[in-house]
Parts: structure tokens; C-alpha cells; sequence
């Protein structure tokens, strides 16, 4: 009897539907090996098993979950595995609820039963007494193993290596780290595919002096281009410092003798070919090709291939000689042939899955010829070969069948041409090969060219009679802006890692299924093996968006319907633009528009960008969102945090007991920060001034924590302190920090600087980081934490500390020029077309030829810098700005506070189902109000200026208990209640104030600037954005049709905009504010027309609406400290004499949290692992 796992136990895969007792069983299907073609079996699968049938259960060999072979070089970059998985894990645990998948790590399946239809493996860790598997369906996916030629003497010595998975690549990351062998020699014995891979990898190690290729053949790449292309080839890898030998073949490993673990043991010493040349080397790593692994189907009997690499031998239906067994990938051999390209066994899956779960509904599929096209770049040559190209050398194995029947019929002999191209200046090389008459192209290859690739394919997998010259091919241009996929065929490969077509990706953008290239992505798994398809898959994107109506767009907002980001930081630069009225005349849909919440801050960005005037500047001031008009980051009570500079995380005890004063006097809660500074968060508008004098005078400045700006640049201590430190850390990030501090772009930007490769300050997922080496230091770019977290990739390398900021310069300015509005380096560097190859020829190489204009505009900004809280301190003007209240210096707290682990801190914000929004009908009560008489509230001379400023001026109002704002905006008064209805803040007067472009000049609907998200809403995805022609939710904006719209404020928290006439809100239905009846007398004085004060405290008071303690009930902690309080009084009693066991409160948090998790592991509702 099989053992059965606790996880099949809990899925409902070994019983019948609860609700039925006839519900027909689920059948199991269990895969063996979960790798690259075994994923994607399960994956098609569950995709196509709408019904349920299969429980599915996969048994991997590894310690982890299936990853990206062909990507498995870039691990020597990142170091990161979690990287590489197709699927995080969180995806397993997901689909053991809602589609029956269990998986099994480290485990191995020792024998197969296909009489009794059983697997027996090792116990997984997970499930020790598991044993055995029943199957009704078995997929044996168990790929190959590196080859390691036995037969050579010493090939079992320490330094011996072979190339194929993790484990292979972490115990070469290992043995690289031993300091004897740094400055060594390193050998690759293979020069195809995977031996260039791994010549990369011990580039990549910076460990070897010398890198050496050897290749038994005349030139690399022998399986994949000829002698010629071969040769051009070698070429390239020669001019990036690898060294290869050809026509060289193995004798021996030799090897010397070393003590180690108490036993003799032999060590690399060098090569010994077979003409009796030596070469000394300490590493050498076989990539001499694949073995099937057929050794679990050859102990059960089943057929495989004796000879050669081996192989289960399968039918057209994947099937081996075993009944319900079947082999896919490439230990599957099918008509003589293993593939040991992802692309065959990505097919195999495909028709499997497809005959698993749609067979019924007609003709079963059956696996064909596959296509073995491959284009790919290898140590950055770029190299294609398609169709049959070696039909010139070894004769076509396959014709059309047009040209079939009429050789058949004519008796004629079936001759190739071939149309050869070569231009040794650019290195490219190409070469076509045509049947004799010149109407059909069978194959060919590419050398440092591959543009034509995906045109070229199809043609030769749909036998296509060609109706233009041969050589057309060839020579043949593409027109200026052409993107390259508006004519191929659906049936066109895309991506051949995963065998996407044209019109797999088309499908589901057309059914509405997926609408953002990361939702595509997803959907298809397009761009997720090799990347090489992306550009292709973006341009097909955006076609099809375009084609269907929903048009791909990156303008800034309705208001500039023609010009994104990138082009108003272009025109605002060349036409020396600094005014909002200067864009808006120059670019904008309406001249006389006041902007939005949207591009108000683009443009301030770009001004600070451009010429770095003062935040606070009367020009600018109404162009920055509320954390810049404060130079503070708002928190949620209205108050702000501090956070003063600590350059690269460095600080002396003076400074520190400073803060530490600070922090005290202002009652200010403070928390270290990630990026190693101190923020103290609690200060009142009031206070900000005197906060900021006391740490100017202890010679502190602005951290710029609420900018758009450079925020830190962490480090670790380097050589400083560190006793591993290879570099000074410290020393480079405290200058770099000094030289950006206060650079402002499109995003935030964070900088590290780690003194080795243990990488201590997180370099690797910064916008700019620095890791120190031997020789400098490498520079890794365009990372970023946040919701799409991304690990930054490698743009120079060994670089010394004299060039760091030339390149860094020139890296920040070409971004703060490209980048889309609130775009992180991350997003821009996934769309800037041509990715990192492109940008490092921008940067490293001056492709552009504006790496001087780079530099220099960024010496400007850097020679610009002064401290932003230095000037307002000086400032009258400024400082006026910085009152609770503009007529009254009273002070009054916009919610309740409550201590929370000895510190003061506001109260927590109850939830939509606790009254968390104010939905009262505010817009009502102008015409419910007992009576109302006009009331002075404060000088007119207050608002002097505001006609000639975009966001007109403000103020707050304290009349009784009532808050009330007051603007004045090209000419006009304007009054509302100054607290938010959305989340009951008091801060609208320091929000966006917004006009909708007249009709006349432009529509709304053109722009897909979607309103913000309510708390809890997914982000909009950082893909290219789509909104359809008309939508009335693709803006915040609705043109008013009789005429200019009226102003609307946003609210600086969630950017909910209300009518300053009607007081409705613009993007949430259920709120909206009370407006009042406002002007300018001759006295000199502003009016608002009020009820009594006391009826307007009854409706509007602070008292009344401020949150207070207790509305968000016990808080999200409330229950788990009651259990610990409990069991914490429980141990103080004492255990001696208890019976060994769980406490009666430990037992009590265990059923907790098994209730929280719906009772079904980590992978049920409830708590969020």
C-alpha cells in the first residue's frame, strides 16, 4: 500500500467532490522533473483543465523550483537564484488550492512500476514517510546531464567542473572565492552553445588572468553556422579577451596531489592535448554536450535509444512503450532525435497538455518536426541560424511539397543554391540557402545581424513561394520607422524559448484577457526565457492596442494630449521655459489652463531638473506636490516627518545628540530609516522652522526624504573598519551622496556603495550601485525595491574610482532626459528599446555622441546645489507660508494620538466599513443652512500675487471648531471646508488646484491618465498604458461643454478632486465638500457668507470629524498580544514537574493560526505569508 503525503491529503485530489458521492475521481497525473518543459506541462495544464480532471504531482530532483535554464549565466551577476524561478514559489502554494499541484523538492525517483502504475522515490523533506506514488498518467520530463568525458584521465579531479544547473554554477562560484587559484588560468573544453556560456561565466567570476576556449573543430559553433560564419564569430569572442584554441582535442586532466579532509586528494594542474601541447590552468569546465537522463525508464523496461546521447523513445503522441507513460523534452527521443533546445520540448508539452484536456473535442494533436531556429547572443555576438542551414553542405532534408511533386513528376534532382553576404567591417555575415530555382528558401544563418530572423522563419516553415528576387532578402531595407511585425503572419514564432506566436499574443489582447505588456507576459510567457523576443512582443503590443481602438499612450496628462514626459522636458529645455504659463502656451491643449495633479509636478520636476530654482519660488511653489511645498513628507494626520542628510549612513555623537534634543522638544517619533538616516515624524506646520534652525545651526541640511530627488546612498564600512573590505565604501558613497544630493528627476533615486561582495548596503537593487573589486569598482543600475521589486544589472565593471562619476553623471542625466513621468530607472530601463546593450552604448560608448553635453548639464545642476531649508530659514516670504491658520496663531490637532512602544503616534484610520470616509452629503448643506450673513475672515492683502501663480493662493481658516480654505485663483474667491471626506484629513487647501482643458482645444478622452486608485486598489501596472477612445474614467478631468470648467482641488493624501463651485467630487461618487460664497470688499477685507458658528460646528466641526482612538477597533495586533500576554503569564508560573508539551496559550496561537490561514497551510485565505 502507498504511503500517502499529508499534502495529498488535503487537496481534493484522492477523493470525490464532497458534494456529490458519484462526482467522478480525479485522475493524477504525475510529472517527473520540474524543469524548463516540465513547468510548462503544468502550466498548460492547469491553463487548459477548466473541468478539473487532474490532480497534478510533481516530483524535481533539485532543491529548487523550476528556473530559467537558458538564463543561468546571469546568476554570476546577480547572485540572487530566487531570480531565475518561472514562477515564485508563492505560485505552488497558490495552485495547491485552486488547481491540485503539489510539488516535491530534493527528491528522487528511484524505480517505476508501469504494471502496477507506481513511482517509488526518495521521501521528500517535507514528507518524510512518502514513498510512493500511484499515477493513472506518468510525464517523464527528466532532461539531460552535462556530459563528462569518463574516459579521460583525471576528469574526476577538484577544479573539474561541468555547466548545467544551480548547483553547477554555485560550486564554481565556490571554488572561484579560494585564493590560490585568483590570476589562474581558466578552460572551457567545447566551443558550442553552452561551452560560450560558460566562457562568460568565468569571465564574469573576475577570478582567471586567462580564459581559455577549447574546440575539437576548426571553429566555434560548429552545429549551429559554417566554416565562415564560424570564423567571424571567433572573431568577436576573441576581441573581448577570451582566448580559444582550435582543432584541439584532450588527452588528459593532468593533476598534482593534495592533503585535504585527512585523504590524499588530486587537484587541476593543466591540460595535456593530444599533439602533446600542454596548458597550464587551475579550472576547467566541460561543455561538451547533453546525455538523456533515460535511466528511471530504462529500469522499467521501457524503450530507449542504445546508442549515441540515448532517449526514451516516444511516438508522435509522446507516448513511450509503457501504457499512460509518456517522455517530453529532452529525454525524449522521438524518430532518432533528442533536441536539447527549449523550444522542441516547450511544443511537446503543449501538444501533451492539449491532448490531456481537449482531445475529445477533436483529432488528437501529434508532435511534428519541430523548428530548431535559435537566435541568441553569446559574449555579444549576435547569432541566428534557421530552417535547414546545412541543406548546402549535407543535402535538404525537407521540400516543399509543391516542389516535391513536380521533381517527382519531372524526375529532376533536388539542388540548393546558396546567396552568400559578408561585410568585414561591421563583422556581419549571412547566408541563405534557396532550392536551385530560387522560389523557396530552406534555411540559413547570421552573424551579428539577426534583424531578419523573425521575417525569415516563417517563410521557411510554411514553404512559402517567395515572390521577389533572392537577393532581396538580403539587401532588401526596411522602411524608416518600421517596427518590424506589422506584416508577419500569425502563425509566426515570436518567441521560440517558450513557442509563442504572433497570434498567441494577438488573442489575448483582442478578448480583453490581458491589457499591459506585463499582463501579456504573464499570460503567454513571451520574453520570459532568453528576453531576446521582447522588442518584438512590445511592438506587437503596441500594434494590436492600437488596431483595437485602445491606444497605447504615455502622454502626460489631457492637458498636453500630444507630448509625453520625455518631450516636455525636450521642449522645455530647448525653448528655456520656467513657468507653468510658458509650457502651458508653448505645449499645452489650453493656454490659459491652470494643469492637474498629473503634470503640476512632472513639470516642477523637470523645471528642478533644468534650472534648480527654489521650491518655494512664487513660480513654483503651486506646482509642487504637498511634500515638496513643505519640504517635509506628510503624514497621516496632516503633521510631517524631518529627516536631515547622513551622508552614506556617517555620523558624528554631535549630531546625533542634536537630533536626540530635537526629537525630544518637539515630542517627534523616531525610527531609523533603510536608507541609514534618523526620521522624525509628528511635526506641525508651525514647527517646522524651528526644527529645521536648531539642526541648520548644528550643521545639518535637508535630506530631501520628500523629494523626487536622490534620496541616500547607503554603504556599508568597507575598508574603513571591515576586515573583508576590498574598497572604501564609506569614502565613495559620502562623496557621491555630496554630489547628488538634491538632483531631482522623474522618481526618487537611491544609490549604495558595498566595500565587497558580500554586499552588505543592498548595492544590487539600487537605481546606481558600486561594488568594490580588486581593480575599482563594478556599477550595477536600474534597480529598485518597492511593489515590482527588480535587482539591478551590471553596467561597467572594474571600474576605477577617477571614472565612477563621469559614468554615473552621464547615466543619471540620459534618465532624468528619457524617463517617463514617476518612472523608475527600473520600468525605463525595461522600455528603453535595445534595454542594456543600448544604454551602454549610450553611456560607455557615446553612441549618441552626448556624453559631453551629459556631463557638463549635470556639473550645472551640481555647481546649482543650495540647501532648500538654508534659503527658507533666510526667507520672510517663505516663512509666512509655514501657519496652521492664516488668521489666528491658535493651533488645533487634526486627529487623536495614541503611545505605542513609548512613543506618540496618531491613531490608526479606521477602515470603509468603520466609518472611515465621511459620506454625509456636504454639497447639500449650502442649501440647508438656518440662515447665513457674510463674514470677514481675513485681509485681502494676504492672497497679493496669486492672479500670476498656477495654483492661484491659499489659506486656512479657523472660525469657531470649523477649518474652511480659501483660494483665490485668476481673479476669483473660492471657499470650501478644509477637511478631505475620503479618510477625514484636514488639508485640502494645500492641494492641487486643477482646470479641465477647454473644449475647443482638446479632449478628455484622449488621454489615458487614469484617476487616482482608491486605498487597497492594485497600482497601475509601469507597462505601457492603455485607456479606449471616450472612456469617461480615463482622467480626472471632464470637459465642461458650455464653457472653461470650474476649478477643483485634489487632496494632497489620495487625490480625491472636488468642485470648488458644486462641491461634488470628480472621481468617488459618495463624497463631496461644502462650498461657500466668498469675495473682496473695499474694506480691504476677504467675506465668506457663513451660517452661525455654532451650526456650522455642528455640521463641519474638527472635534466632530477628526479621527479618535478606538474607532479602528483593537487594532490589527490586538488578539496575537492578548495570546502572548497570556502565555507570557503562564511561564512566569513556572514548568517544573509539567509534563513536556505545548502550553495551553501556545496551543491557542497554533489554532489561531491555522483559522487565520482557512485552515489549509500557509497557502489559504487569511494571513498573507
Amino acid at each position: 500500500m502507498a504511503n500517502t503525503s499529508p499534502d495529498m491529503a488535503s487537496s481534493p485530489s484522492t477523493s470525490t467532490s464532497p458534494s456529490s458521492s458519484s462526482t467522478t475521481p480525479k485522475k493524477r497525473i504525475v510529472v517527473v522533473g520540474l524543469g524548463m518543459v516540465g513547468i510548462a506541462f503544468i502550466e498548460k495544464l492547469i491553463k487548459l483543465d477548466t473541468q478539473r480532471q487532474y490532480e497534478i504531482v510533481v516530483v524535481g530532483e533539485e532543491p529548487h523550483v523550476a528556473y530559467n535554464r537558458v538564463g543561468l549565466t546571469s546568476l554570476f551577476s546577480h547572485r540572487q537564484v530566487e531570480q531565475l524561478y518561472l514562477n515564485p514559489v508563492e505560485w505552488y502554494k497558490q495552485h495547491l488550492q485552486t488547481s491540485s499541484l503539489t510539488h516535491h523538492l530534493s527528491t528522487t525517483a528511484l524505480s517505476l512500476s508501469p504494471d502496477s502504475k507506481s513511482l517509488t522515490i526518495s521521501p521528500p523533506p517535507s514528507t518524510p514517510t512518502l514513498t510512493t506514488l500511484p499515477y493513472d498518467h506518468l510525464i517523464l520530463a527528466t532532461g539531460s546531464r552535462a556530459l563528462l568525458p569518463t574516459f579521460i584521465p583525471g576528469h574526476d579531479a577538484t577544479g573539474v567542473f561541468v555547466y548545467r544547473t544551480i548547483s553547477d554554477l554555485q560550486s564554481l562560484i565556490t571554488w572561484s572565492s579560494n585564493t590560490r587559484i585568483k590570476g589562474s588560468t581558466g578552460v572551457v573544453v567545447g566551443g558550442g552553445l553552452l561551452g560560450l556560456e560558460a566562457a562568460k561565466a568565468l569571465m564574469d567570476l573576475e577570478t582567471f588572468e586567462r580564459v581559455v576556449v577549447i574546440e575539437r573543430n576548426g571553429w566555434v559553433l560548429s552545429r549551429q553556422v559554417d566554416g565562415e560564419a564560424g570564423a567571424l564569430v571567433l572573431e568577436g569572442v576573441r576581441g573581448l579577451g577570451v582566448e580559444v584554441l582550435t582543432e584541439k582535442r584532450v588527452k588528459a586532466v593532468e593533476v598534482e596531489s593534495e592533503e585535504g579532509d585527512g585523504q590524499e586528494k588530486k587537484r587541476v594542474k593543466g591540460i595535456r592535448f593530444e599533439d602533446g601541447e600542454y596548458l597550464a590552468c587551475s579550472t576547467i569546465c566541460f561543455a561538451i554536450g547533453i546525455q538523456a537522463r533515460d535511466e528511471l525508464a530504462r529500469q522499467a523496461g521501457i524503450a530507449c535509444v542504445e546508442r549515441g546521447g540515448g532517449g526514451i523513445v516516444v511516438d508522435d503522441s509522446l507516448q513511450t512503450s509503457a501504457p499512460d507513460v509518456y517522455a517530453i523534452g529532452e529525454c525524449a527521443s522521438w524518430k532518432g532525435q533528442t533536441f536539447g533546445l527549449i523550444g522542441p520540448g516547450v511544443e511537446m508539452a503543449d501538444v501533451l497538455a492539449l491532448n490531456f484536456t481537449q482531445a475529445h473535442l477533436h483529432t488528437p494533436r501529434v508532435f511534428k518536426r519541430p523548428d530548431l531556429s535559435t537566435k541568441l547572443k553569446l559574449l555579444g555576438v549576435e547569432v541566428a541560424s534557421f530552417g535547414d542551414f546545412f541543406a548546402d553542405r549535407d543535402g535538404p532534408k525537407e521540400l516543399p511539397p509543391k516542389l516535391k511533386r513536380e521533381l517527382k513528376k519531372s524526375g529532376g534532382k533536388a539542388d540548393v543554391k546558396a546567396l552568400t553576404y559578408k561585410d568585414p567591417f561591421l563583422s556581419v555575415y549571412k547566408k541563405y540557402i534557396f532550392t536551385s530555382d530560387g522560389k523557396y528558401l530552406l534555411g540559413g544563418m547570421m552573424i551579428g545581424d539577426t534583424s531578419d530572423y523573425v521575417r525569415l522563419v516563417p517563410l521557411v516553415k510554411t514553404h512559402k513561394e517567395l515572390d521577389i528576387p533572392p537577393s532581396q532578402l538580403i539587401l532588401g531595407a526596411k522602411k524608416s520607422g518600421d517596427d518590424g511585425d506589422d506584416d508577419l503572419p500569425d502563425d509566426t514564432q515570436i518567441c521560440s524559448c517558450h513557442n509563442v506566436t504572433k497570434a498567441d499574443l494577438v488573442a489575448p489582447l483582442k478578448s480583453g484577457e490581458c491589457t499591459s505588456l506585463g499582463d501579456l507576459k504573464s499570460c503567454t510567457k513571451a520574453g520570459t526565457g532568453c528576453g531576446g523576443c521582447m522588442p518584438l512582443v512590445t511592438s506587437i503590443f503596441n500594434r494590436t492596442m492600437a488596431s483595437l481602438g485602445t491606444e497605447v499612450k504615455n502622454n502626460l496628462c489631457p492637458h498636453f494630449p500630444e507630448y509625453s514626459r520625455a518631450d516636455l522636458y525636450n521642449i522645455i529645455s530647448v525653448k528655456r521655459l520656467r513657468t507653468l504659463p510658458d509650457v502651458m502656451r508653448e505645449a499645452g491643449a489650453d493656454a490659459d489652463s491652470l494643469g492637474c495633479e498629473a503634470c503640476k509636478p512632472a513639470i516642477a520636476s523637470i523645471f528642478a531638473s533644468l534650472w534648480n530654482d527654489h521650491v518655494m519660488s512664487p513660480a513654483h511653489h503651486g506646482l509642487q506636490d504637498t511634500n515638496d511645498r513643505f519640504m517635509g513628507n506628510i503624514q497621516r494626520n496632516g503633521t510631517f516627518s524631518v529627516v536631515p542628510r547622513v551622508a552614506a549612513g556617517e555620523i558624528t555623537p554631535e549630531k546625533l545628540i542634536v537630533i536626540g534634543e530635537v526629537a525630544k522638544e518637539y515630542n517627534l517619533y523616531t525610527k531609523i530609516t533603510g536608507g541609514q538616516r534618523i526620521d522624525m515624524f509628528g511635526a506641525k506646520k508651525q514647527d517646522l522652522l524651528k526644527i529645521w534652525k536648531k539642526l541648520v545651526d548644528a550643521g545639518m541640511e535637508s535630506g530631501h526624504a520628500y523629494a523626487k530627488s536622490l534620496r541616500t546612498v547607503k554603504s556599508c564600512v568597507g575598508t574603513t573598519w571591515c576586515r573583508y573590505g576590498v574598497g572604501d565604501s564609506v569614502g565613495m558613497a559620502v562623496r557621491l551622496e555630496e554630489r547628488y544630493k538634491g538632483l531631482r528627476g522623474p522618481h526618487k533615486i537611491k544609490g549604495g556603495v558595498s566595500g565587497c561582495t558580500r554586499e552588505c548596503a543592498e548595492a544590487g537593487n539600487k537605481d546606481f550601485g558600486l561594488i568594490a573589486t580588486e581593480k575599482g569598482f563594478n556599477i550595477l543600475i536600474c534597480g529598485n525595491g518597492g511593489t515590482t521589486p527588480k535587482h539591478s544589472v551590471l553596467l561597467a565593471k572594474d571600474v576605477p574610482p577617477t571614472n565612477v562619476i563621469p559614468i554615473i553623471d552621464r547615466f543619471l542625466m540620459f534618465y532624468i532626459r528619457t524617463a517617463d513621468k514617476l518612472q523608475r530607472t527600473a520600468r525605463w530601463l525595461e522600455a528603453l528599446p535595445g534595454g542594456i546593450d543600448y544604454l551602454k552604448e549610450v553611456i560607455l560608448e557615446d553612441r549618441l555622441g552626448i556624453c559631453a553635453s551629459l556631463e557638463a548639464q549635470m556639473q550645472e545642476l551640481v555647481d546649482s546645489y543650495f540647501d532648500e531649508w538654508v534659503e527658507a530659514l533666510n526667507n520672510p516670504a517663505m516663512q509666512e507660508r509655514f501657519k496652521q491658520f492664516a488668521n489666528t496663531d491658535e493651533g488645533q490637532p487634526p486627529m487623536e494620538v495614541e503611545i505605542d512602544r513609548g512613543q506618540e503616534r496618531p491613531v490608526m484610520w479606521p477602515r470603509e466599513d468603520q466609518g472611515g470616509s465621511a459620506k454625509a452629503d456636504f454639497k447639500g448643506l449650502r442649501d440647508k443652512w438656518s440662515s447665513t450673513t457674510w463674514q470677514p475672515v481675513l485681509e485681502a492683502s494676504y492672497f497679493q500675487g496669486a492672479d500670476d501663480l498656477p495654483n492661484g493662493m491659499s489659506a486656512t481658516i479657523k472660525r469657531g471648531d470649523t477649518q474652511l480654505a480659501v483660494w483665490r485663483i485668476k481673479g476669483k474667491y473660492y471657499a470650501s471646508q478644509q477637511m478631505c471626506p475620503h479618510k477625514r484629513t484636514f488639508a485640502l487647501s494645500d492641494g492641487f488646484v486643477g482646470t479641465d482643458p477647454s473644449p475647443s482645444s482638446s479632449s478628455c478622452s484622449s488621454s489615458n491618465a487614469l484617476p487616482p486608485s482608491p486605498p487597497g486598489t492594485p497600482p497601475l501596472s509601469s507597462s505601457p498604458s492603455t485607456s479606449p477612445p471616450h472612456s469617461p474614467t480615463s482622467s480626472s478631468c471632464t470637459t465642461n461643454p458650455s464653457g472653461p470648467s470650474s476649478p477643483w482641488i485634489s487632496c494632497p493624501f489620495h487625490k480625491r478632486n472636488f468642485s470648488l463651485t458644486s462641491g461634488s467630487c470628480k472621481n468617488d461618487n459618495e463624497l463631496s465638500i461644502a462650498t461657500f460664497d466668498v469675495e473682496e470688499r473695499d474694506d480691504g477685507m476677504v467675506y465668506i457668507k457663513l451660517p452661525p458658528v455654532d451650526e456650522l460646528d455642528r455640521e463641519l466641526g474638527t472635534k466632530k470629524w477628526m479621527v479618535k482612538k478606538g474607532e479602528a477597533g483593537e487594532g490589527q495586533f490586538g488578539e496575537l498580544d492578548e495570546l502572548n500576554k497570556r502565555k507570557g503569564i503562564e511561564g512566569k508560573r513556572g514548568r517544573r514537574g509539567r509534563k513536556p508539551g505545548a502550553s495551553e496559550a501556545g496551543q491557542e496561537v497554533g489554532k489561531k493560526l491555522v483559522e487565520a490561514v482557512g485552515g489549509g497551510g500557509c497557502g489559504g485565505p487569511g494571513l498573507e505569508w
